[in-house]
């Protein structure tokens, strides 16, 4: 027997883990612990996850590399895919999952959500688990879905590794605190492989990423209506020696910048100098600069409200404060910004630390890639919707589509590629696919159409495009109708909300044609549907469930398992926000 090696007792392990690595290094010294057999098996490790956007399966998988290099046996599933005969059974569980819309699960996890917090569901005693719940304090929603699986699943019987973490947009920092003390709560299994450093999980955003992001040259950008005051721009960029790759179905993460004015104008407004500021990661620049690239200045929100608050001697925030009342929060956050908090309700911030600590990071806005790869070598494409509007007696203005609208000055935004392996063509181009659109939700199906055409898929193609008025909103018009004359487009609905006394809407088109788009579903066809998640995607949700029970002789429950089928069969894709 190897002769154990004494482990001091200030190091930081817990007494199991100090008496296995005391073994291990007697071993070690042995000569023997070069075998594979002396680590003894894998501890297995189930990682669920559930995204609509990418973002949770692209933790998920990099979790699975840790845990793999800390010698555990992961194994990385998507709750679509996941076989739910084996809940009970699992000895350790790790859950990844976002909330979207109205405190909803994504489409992913749509199905087993519902039947994990149904009476079907089996004790799980003895199973370990840990939550990651991905959100948007934006939403009043904030991380609903992750919330309800983790008290689900103590209500079932199992009991908790870490407690669960809530995710707030930015995912990096609490993701790498969050798994680092998952795998400390595993148990020693973590002694017996090599220990993941920091160097290791960056190697996993090796060249361009959102940390590294690409400073692309701007090719052509223009606006596609034809008249009006509506802005929305096609944007072509240039990746030509970035190394990134993308799909259609992809999306390009931007880098925005806030708008000097706004600015200059808190700036001149704060109640003291503005001097440096210390970013998270430590470095220190000047407040302007921190306040343009690094702090978001557009958006209020409750978290926000209460910091400001506690530091602001205004009544009316007080009372909004102690009031605590849903509607009255989302009454007075909407249309209004930091700038109207610096003006209207002024804080006694001492200096510009204390400032940028009640705010939130700068995020990179994802927009659904507009092109092919195939089509268009080294260039990516967007389609982006100029938000502007006016409220509370200022012009106010979406930060990042003004930025690349009228904030660019020959500069070179930063990007990178946002992977969404939930939103993919079929594999088979024989498979037709119908897509739903309208506005910028167009931009996806114009990828989907030039890949379609590169790979000579000879599957049918059906699109829904809807806006407010043809003769001025008809979004890549001469392409479209180019592809529907050529036969690329085998069918091209559209629907014109304004054109005539009573509006018409994608779903409404849809319920016209409700017998042929039951047909196409019926002969194998992939339905697809980007654009607004709050209205435009419940509504054709709607409109689908009604097609499969008018046209499906089915009743409401029918109705329901048939739409489930199509998302677990990932023949019902949504790229919805």
């Amino acid at each position: 027997m190897a002769k154990m090696i004494p482990i001091p007792d200030d190091a930081p392990f817990t007494p199991e883990q100090r008496a296995w690595l005391s073994r291990f290094l007697g071993e070690l010294v042995a000569g023997g612990a070069g075998d594979a057999q002396s680590h003894g098996p894998a501890e297995p490790v189930t990682i669920l996850y559930g995204t609509q956007t990418g973002t949770a399966e692209g933790l998920a998988k990099k979790l699975a590399k840790k845990l793999t290099k800390n010698h555990f046996e992961p194994v990385c599933c998507d709750m679509a895919d996941y076989d739910r005969n084996r809940l009970a059974g699992e000895k350790n569980l790790l859950v990844i999952v976002s909330t979207y819309g109205d405190g909803e699960p994504p489409d992913s996890a749509a199905e087993f959500h519902g039947w994990i917090m149904g009476n079907d569901a089996p004790g799980l005693d003895g199973v370990r688990f840990s939550v990651l719940a991905l959100g948007d304090t934006g939403y009043p929603d904030f991380c609903q879905c992750g919330i309800e699986f983790d008290t689900r699943l103590a209500e079932l019987g199992a009991t908790r590794l870490t407690d669960r973490v809530d995710v707030d947009v930015d995912p990096d920092e609490p993701y790498a605190e969050w798994s680092a003390a998952v795998i400390a709560a595993l148990g020693p299994a973590t002694m017996a492989g090599k220990t993941t450093t920091p160097e290791d999980e960056d190697d996993d955003e090796a060249g361009y990423s959102k940390k590294n992001p690409f400073t692309a040259n701007v090719l052509r950008n223009y606006n596609l209506h034809s008249a009006g005051p509506k802005r929305t721009n096609h944007i072509e960029l240039s990746l030509e020696g970035s190394g990134l790759a993308y799909e259609v179905g992809d999306a390009l993460g931007v880098m925005p910048v806030n708008p000097p004015a706004v600015v200059d104008e808190i700036l001149a407004n704060l109640p003291f100098k503005a001097g440096e500021a210390t970013l998270p990661n430590g470095d220190e620049v000047p407040l302007r600069d921190a306040l343009l690239h690094h702090y978001d200045i557009g958006t209020l929100s409750k978290p926000l409200i209460v910091k400001w608050q506690s530091r602001s001697g205004s009544p009316f925030l007080r009372s909004l404060v102690e009031a605590d009342d849903r509607t009255h929060y989302d009454d007075f956050c909407w249309g209004r910004e930091v700038i109207d908090l610096v003006i209207d309700h002024p804080a006694d911030f001492t200096d510009a630390d204390e400032f940028v600590s009640v705010l939130r990071p700068l995020q990179p806005r994802l927009y659904s890639i507009a092109s092919s790869p195939k089509v268009h070598p080294d260039e990516v494409h967007l389609c982006v919707s100029v938000v502007e509007y006016e409220s509370h007696g200022r012009m106010r203005g979406g930060i990042c589509s003004t930025f690349l609208a009228d904030r660019l000055d020959g500069g070179k935004p930063g990007v990178y590629v946002h992977v969404n392996n939930a939103f993919r063509l079929p594999g088979d181009g024989n498979v037709p696919v119908i897509m739903v659109g309208p506005g910028t939700g167009i931009a996806p199906f114009r990828a989907f159409l030039e890949e379609r055409r590169a790979t000579g898929a000879k599957g049918a193609n059906w699109l829904f495009f809807g806006n407010p008025h043809r003769d001025s909103d008809f979004l890549y018009e001469e392409e479209l109708t180019a592809w529907e004359k050529d036969g690329l487009l085998n069918r091209l609905d559209l629907a014109w909300s304004r054109d005539q006394k009573d509006k018409i809407y994608v779903q409404h088109l849809m319920l016209e044609h409700g017998a042929e788009i039951w047909k196409w579903l019926q002969d194998g066809a992939a339905f697809y549907v980007c654009g607004d998640a709050s209205r435009m995607a419940k509504d054709v949700d709607a409109a689908l469930l009604e097609i499969a029970a008018t046209h499906g002789g089915l009743d409401e429950a029918g109705a329901e398992q048939v739409i489930a089928d199509l998302k677990k069969e990932k023949r019902y894709l949504r790229d919805v926000y």
